[in-house]
């Protein structure tokens, strides 16, 4: 049945738990150019909650994403028989995905991650496990979805290179997570090179480019010089580009205007990169994906964790019917 699959993602499984936090500061650092979040080093800091989400990370988002928008979806990815290994697995199940090749370590944990949100914004203490990888054959799917792996996986980086070489009608999607981008673009190239479409944010681009503080368009273009047919750069409230190199096209997207503030934002990044590559699977125009996905983003940011506000096709178009009249995609 694995040739039958319409969208197998691939990477690392985690369980999420919440700490919503009640006191914190928030300050620019000017030197390191980013927000930083600070507690009285040695004080007890109280929090209002814990609330832990099973079965996430950036592929598991995808799975579920791409099981909700009606695609035949199977999940890659190893974990330890531990009890959240287990309700990792009945999670999805639920979710109709497919657990063929999810692979069960004996005596290993799983992936366990704090996330310490406070207001609308998180920030992650992350740990991933090591585990003893081997690429599986999971036939000839229509299209894969890559993302976040743990640190020393780059021979299993090479075995799903040597896959997809010996697949080459496997479209790919790629979202590189923190360790991927920092493997660089020469260890990782043939994926590169056979992305149908790639996927990150702007700060990620210019790190992968090694370029300070380019414009989002320049961005694209120069990211689909490495080889994926679309390269598409978000930028957080301001929108995202897509750059089409066969067509040599760009197009901006806008964001869908929020209902309410944003509850938590875990996982909106995700939302948005798995749904064009879904709408793309499903044989959308990459302008129809880009109207799905900022809906499904802005869904998602309403709820806690990355899975709760994740929508069913009806629910999208539900959505376009009530989006403003400049909400559409434009060539720029």
């Amino acid at each position: 049945m694995s040739e039958n699959f319409d969208f197998v993602a691939i990477g690392d499984v985690v369980t999420d738990a919440f700490i919503r936090v009640k006191q914190a500061n928030v300050y620019y650092d000017e030197k390191d150019h980013e927000e930083k979040l600070a507690f009285t080093n040695g004080a007890k800091i109280p929090y209002e909650f814990v609330k832990v989400v099973p079965a996430v990370g950036n592929s598991a988002n995808a799975a579920v994403s791409a099981a909700r928008l009606g695609l035949r979806s199977a999940f890659i990815t190893d974990m330890g028989d531990d009890d959240h290994g287990k309700e990792n697995l009945e999670t999805f199940k639920r979710e109709g995905i497919a657990t063929d090749f999810i692979k069960i370590h004996e005596g290993a944990l799983s992936n366990y991650h704090y996330v310490l949100w406070y207001k609308a914004e998180r920030t992650i203490l992350i740990k991933h496990e090591e585990y003893d990888r081997k690429f599986p054959d999971v036939g000839s799917p229509k299209w894969m979805y890559l993302s976040s792996l743990g640190e020393n996986t780059l021979p299993y980086h090479q075995e799903i290179m040597e896959y997809l070489k010996s697949h080459p009608e496997i479209k790919l999607a790629f979202q590189p997570g923190t360790f991927q981008i920092k493997m660089g673009t020469e260890a990782l190239k043939d994926l590169y090179a056979h992305s149908e479409i790639f996927f990150c944010n702007k700060e990620e681009a210019e790190i992968i480019l090694k370029i300070t503080e380019a414009p989002c368009p320049d961005l694209a273009r120069k990211m689909s010089e490495l080889g994926p047919k679309i390269s598409v750069i978000t930028d957080g409230p301001k929108g995202a580009y897509a750059y089409d190199a066969q067509k040599d096209e760009m197009w901006f997207m806008p964001p869908y205007p929020d209902p309410v503030p944003p509850y938590d934002r875990t996982g909106a990044g995700d939302a948005y990169s798995s749904t064009i590559a879904e709408c793309l699977a499903l044989g959308k125009t990459l302008e129809e994906a880009l109207l799905w996905a900022p809906i499904n983003s802005m869904s998602v940011v309403q709820k806690i964790g990355a899975q709760e506000g994740l929508l069913h096709p009806a629910e999208i178009k539900e959505w376009l019917k009530k989006a403003p009249a400049d909400y559409r995609p434009t060539k720029v």
